[in-house]
């Protein structure tokens, strides 16, 4: 059955709420109202002037007529429009997710490859995030945590939980001697036992970076599939290599153990057979299977020089050579004898390896969700961290033409947000500008958003959003950071006890 729109799921209570005379609207005092902007919802495809009121951090009121409010922004000439919803991060603390907020996201999720000591970290960032949080369950983590003589690493990591230190970098640090070693059966069961545990913390869904270890037996990565679809736990992976073969691998155990799918970055995974590997998920989807992908608007891709994906044979593989490697720390190319030495110390690179017009087709590519793939902070950090959403409503939507506004805004607010609802139900509130979602919401001019981060002079704030709220608490206002308020809330996945 198709769902119905927010307001008509909660008219009751807002029959209640403000009582039975048809007069009353007029008299409604909001705590916040925007008017007169240009209001998109790309659920029930409304694109029009509008007013909107918003009462305890909820959208009240959607009007053409005047309204009431302890506060009124005028936003005329802006667009009015569902927070964006990046199910793809890795930068999780409030130093990313001030750049995050600036291109226009409310929810920041690290579900390719989660969170290790998922409860704990949960706690963590509970009372002191700027925008809504969540993650995955870490299958790599869970798999080195079965294995009995890693748990002074185990111990170790959940330290840095505690100091709020815990990067992708400790936990490659820590735990990567673990991604090299077969597992026993006893072992294998026993990672199983620890994802439903995960689960049972919050996690939203499975992470499953195997691109990351990519020795893994293909049993074993299929026991993780098999758990999925009993459980209906949605699968985050990123592909054992670049390739169609790899695609064609994932979307095969989900299609034969019935879990829900979701193929992370499938530029960086497909490069130049984009349109078949597009076409391959786009044909499961016709059949009934519950398979979809994303991908970032940048050409260039971002990872540890230590990880497999520079094993032997990587230059064959990925079509690029020691030139096409940036390195993130200073911005300079590499060559054989700095690939070595920085490798040894697993610095991280960003990999030019992709082609225009490749990106371009993807973005244009119906069902295709965008996420960031944002990395930690730093100053050199590859651009997507800070400007993957303003650039595509600049440069895709504005000036290359790649597709029009109101479906940009939908492959980044209501696609992202359906496609977690069945995984994490508080989604159905987010991603849509309707009576009754929560007030997650940006403004900008679509004539000025552009991303301003670039490879050469690294990190700096997209341009061109005025206003952010979220849970309808200003966290942007006038183009500028509003200090000390943390309204960010956590997002759990529906396994959460």
């Amino acid at each position: 059955m198709k769902p119905k729109p927010l307001k008509l799921i909660l008219c009751l209570f807002l029959t209640l709420y403000y009582g039975f005379e048809s007069t009353a609207q007029t008299t409604i005092q909001f705590d916040i109202v925007l008017e007169g902007g240009r209001v998109i919802d790309p659920e029930t495809k409304l694109d029009a002037i509008r007013n909107v009121g918003i009462q305890n951090g909820r959208i009240m009121m959607i009007s053409s007529d005047a309204l009431v409010g302890k506060e009124t922004i005028k936003v005329s000439g802006m667009v009015v429009a569902p927070g964006f919803i990046d199910l793809h991060v890795h930068g999780m603390t409030n130093v990313e997710q001030e750049y995050q907020l600036h291109d226009g996201v409310t929810t920041a999720l690290e579900l390719e490859w989660g969170i290790e000591h998922i409860g704990a970290w949960y706690a963590s960032r509970q009372g002191n995030a700027l925008i809504h949080y969540g993650a995955s369950v870490c299958w790599p983590f869970e798999r080195m945590k079965a294995m009995a003589r890693y748990q002074d690493g185990v111990d170790e990591l959940l330290d840095l939980v505690h100091k709020k230190e815990i990067t992708i970098q400790s936990f490659f640090h820590i735990g990567g001697p673990s991604f090299k070693e077969d597992q026993t059966p006893e072992e294998s069961d026993k990672t199983l036992a620890n994802i439903k545990s995960a689960l049972d913390e919050g996690g939203i869904g499975i992470g499953v970076p195997i691109g990351y270890l990519p020795d893994t037996k293909p049993a074993e990565m299929y026991s993780v599939f098999e758990l999925a679809g009993e459980l209906g736990a949605l699968v985050f992976t990123h592909t054992r290599h670049s390739g169609i073969l790899s695609i064609q691998e994932v979307i095969a155990n989900a299609m034969l153990t019935g879990a829900p799918l979701h193929i992370v970055h499938i530029n960086s995974m497909s490069l130049g057979q984009i349109d078949f590997a597009l076409k391959m998920v786009s044909a499961a989807g016709w059949k009934g299977f519950d398979i979809t992908t994303e991908l970032y608007p940048y050409t260039a891709a971002s990872t540890g020089l230590m990880t497999a994906m520079f094993n032997e044979g990587w230059q064959e593989k990925l079509g690029i050579d020691y030139g096409d490697l940036q390195l993130v720390a200073t911005g300079e190319r590499l060559t054989q004898e700095t690939f070595a030495r920085n490798r040894r110390t697993n610095q991280y690179v960003i990999m030019h390896m992709m082609q225009p017009e490749w990106i371009a087709r993807g973005i244009a590519a119906p069902g295709v969700i965008i996420g960031s793939d944002g990395m930690p902070y730093s100053k050199l950090a590859h651009p997507r961290t800070a400007g993957t959403f303003s650039r595509v409503l600049g440069k895709y939507v504005r000036e290359d033409q790649v597709l029009d506004l109101n479906t940009a805004i939908e492959k980044m607010t209501l696609l992202p947000a359906k496609r977690l609802e069945g995984i994490a139900p508080m989604m159905r509130f987010k991603g849509r500008i309707q009576v009754g979602a929560d007030a997650d919401i940006i403004v900008f001019d679509p004539d000025t958003i552009i991303d301003k981060a670039t490879f050469e002079k690294g990190l700096e704030f997209s341009e061109g959003i005025e206003y952010v709220l979220v849970n309808g608490t200003f966290v942007l206002r006038k183009g500028e950071t509003v200090s000390n308020v943390f309204p960010g809330k956590a997002v759990y996945g529906k396994f959460k006890k």
